[in-house]
């Protein structure tokens, strides 16, 4: 087969018009899609949003995709400030994963609590070459859609850093902040990216920061890390390295006595007879943001211990949290009875542990 096959190559004329030319294959092309809060609204009337967290951004592979132009939430505002009772109006539009999120994360003036209220988020596409660099290096550090591509890497470095140049720089000693000591913000990453020539001995010079989220602390902290740090390769400019705060716990308002929505006319008590136990799968849009949340949730146990029409009864912060809850108890299993139970209520309480992650146990 291989003879053949240079036979024919040997063969096909040049220069004629039968002749084909051939080109590279292209790298496939993508955008950054980001979805922009918008205006808010609380019973008609358009409220200050100057406290809504931008949701982290995705990459969209290829331009010909038919994507909603906008997305639509509805909650409340409390007392503090606190938007709760999130919910989104309609199907839930492709890269949205952060808006609820997002939008639990936010903040509004205290002491003006809030009914019916809407905010309205738009899509924006940019390739990368005009998408502004914040974004880029924000998306590489929380990506969600898989590693940034080269060409949004070439828009972060400078083209005439050496820095990048083999072979490169190794830490020989790597310093940080102390970031326990550092001001963080429940459910919001604050990032800094900071920029640094080196001389001849590996010592960084020139030390400043380029982008980041505002973290007046974290810039002064980053600045006098990467100072303290050593580094092999001798001269080099243009360096680049990011620090970041990770968010601080964002609880879940206080949920009610489990009893104080269970059906009147149930059959159910509640008991902790599991014979198939729950098993808590934390929501990971919420698990990178450390917000907990609770969803108290109603069914039915056939005869067979078999759970059925599992609702929703109430849920905080958002609606996600009570569709996540209706998976976490659709696998478990009651002990077997007679005639069966009817008007079950059951809490799962999402709460995050030490260092960011999901508790061992299961709290539902």
């Amino acid at each position: 087969m291989k003879r053949a096959l240079l036979f024919m190559s040997l063969v096909v004329p040049l220069n004629t018009a039968s002749s084909q030319s051939f080109s590279p294959p292209q790298p496939p092309s993508w955008q950054l899609v980001a979805w922009m809060p918008g205006e808010v609204r609380c019973g008609g009337t358009a409220i200050a949003a100057a406290g809504v967290r931008r949701p982290f951004t995705a990459i969209r592979w290829g331009t010909g995709h038919a994507t909603p132009a906008a997305a639509t939430y509805r909650f409340r505002i409390d007392a503090a400030g606190r938007p709760l009772s999130i919910r989104r109006e309609g199907m839930a539009a492709p890269w949205s994963e952060d808006v609820a999120p997002s939008l639990a994360a936010s903040r509004f003036a205290a002491g003006a609590p809030q009914a019916d209220c809407t905010i309205r988020y738009t899509l924006r596409a940019t390739p990368p070459e005009e998408t502004p660099v914040g974004d880029l290096i924000s998306y590489s550090l929380t990506p969600q859609s898989g590693k940034l591509p080269p060409d949004g890497w070439a828009r972060i470095q400078s083209p005439t850093a050496s820095c990048l140049a083999e072979p490169r720089p190794r830490p020989l000693v790597a310093a940080y902040p102390n970031f326990d000591t550092l001001p963080a913000t429940p459910g919001v990453k604050h990032w800094t990216m900071v920029a640094y020539d080196q001389d001849s001995r590996g010592r960084p010079i020139h030390v400043r920061t380029t982008q980041g989220t505002g973290s007046a602390a974290l810039d002064r902290a980053a600045v006098r890390a990467m100072r303290k740090s050593r580094f092999t390769g001798g001269a080099t400019t243009g360096c680049l390295y990011p620090y970041w705060r990770a968010p601080i716990t964002l609880a879940a308002p206080e949920p009610p006595a489990q009893d104080a929505l269970r059906p009147v006319d149930g059959n159910c008590p509640h008991s902790d007879d599991w014979t198939t136990p729950p098993t808590l799968r934390y929501p990971a849009a919420y698990q990178r943001r450390a917000i907990e949340g609770w969803a108290v949730v109603a069914f039915d146990v056939a005869s067979w211990g078999e759970l059925g029409n599992l609702r929703v009864l109430a849920s905080e912060p958002t609606a996600d949290f009570g569709e996540q809850a209706i998976h976490v108890l659709r696998s478990a299993r009651k002990p077997a009875s007679a005639t069966g139970r009817s008007g079950c209520v059951d809490r799962v309480i999402f709460k995050m542990g030490y260092g960011g992650f999901p508790p061992a146990e299961d709290p539902a």
